[in-house]
């Protein structure tokens, strides 16, 4: 799906999804996705309304329930310019299922397509939409990034991530070849299928180890929390941030702790 066609001003109204993992867990990328938001030229807002975006009662086969929460959230973000998500599962959802989910309703298919066209993952937004090449923030350490099975199948994201944190003074990327596998977190996956989660978590785990690369980075805080709660159990001293955090300078908090 493309932006809207509509004229956007040049300082844009953006209005953050916040997503529940990054409220109940991880705040401060919020506040890593607002500074770049801003520092792009956009007017940043977070609206009070916003809920879940419907995810977990979509992937259970609980269309109803989904529906119910999908149409809090798209009321609350139509007045503006763009939505914009640090979680590329929480905006492929709306992306890609939102059409879906209200496939024929004369009333909500078509604000569904509309709201659906104007979310953008965050990193991508910015590479993409506002053209940012480069950011000023300084990180002496070597990096691997894992990227997030959403993020990568719906939306695209691959190239943008690595542009951004190729700009970042003092920081190494370390690519690993199982970069773009699954970290086998997938929602409720893990929780119906914990043996076979391990197994693929085990695997991702392996390689990020193998980079010998001094933290772990992705975009979605369920791969982050389910990578940094295996690393934990192992032992391993690889840290795990969100890559907002990095392109944002704002690494003083500790890294996002595993279970």
């Amino acid at each position: 799906m493309s932006a809207p066609t509509t004229s956007v001003p040049a300082s844009p109204r953006v209005g953050l999804f916040v997503t529940c993992l990054v409220d109940l867990m991880r705040p401060t990328v919020g506040f890593a996705a607002i500074k770049l938001l801003e520092e792009a030229g956009c007017t940043v807002e977070v609206a009070r309304a916003q809920t879940c975006c419907g995810q977990p009662a979509w992937n259970s086969g609980d269309s109803a329930n989904a529906g119910k929460v999908a149409r809090g959230l798209i009321a609350a973000f139509e007045p503006f310019d763009y939505v914009v998500a640090p979680s590329g599962s929480c905006a492929g959802m709306i992306r890609a299922h939102y059409p879906e989910l209200f496939a024929g309703d004369a009333q909500w298919e078509p604000r569904a397509r509309a709201l659906a066209a104007k979310t953008h993952e965050l990193i991508s937004f910015l590479a993409d939409v506002r053209g940012v090449t480069r950011v000023a923030a300084r990180l002496k350490a070597s990096v691997t990034y894992h990227d997030s099975c959403s993020g990568l199948r719906e939306l695209g994201v691959k190239r943008q991530p690595r542009a951004l944190l190729a700009t970042v003074a003092g920081l190494e990327l370390r690519e690993g070849p199982e970069a773009e596998t699954c970290c086998g977190f997938g929602g409720l996956f893990c929780v119906k299928y914990p043996d076979v989660s391990a197994a693929i978590t085990d695997v991702k785990t392996d390689d990020i180890v193998a980079t010998g690369a001094n933290f772990v980075l992705a975009g979605d805080m369920g791969c982050l929390m389910n990578i940094a709660g295996r690393l934990k159990r192992r032992g391993s001293k690889v840290a795990v941030r969100h890559v907002a955090e990095v392109l944002a300078g704002m690494t003083d908090a500790p890294p996002i702790a595993g279970d």
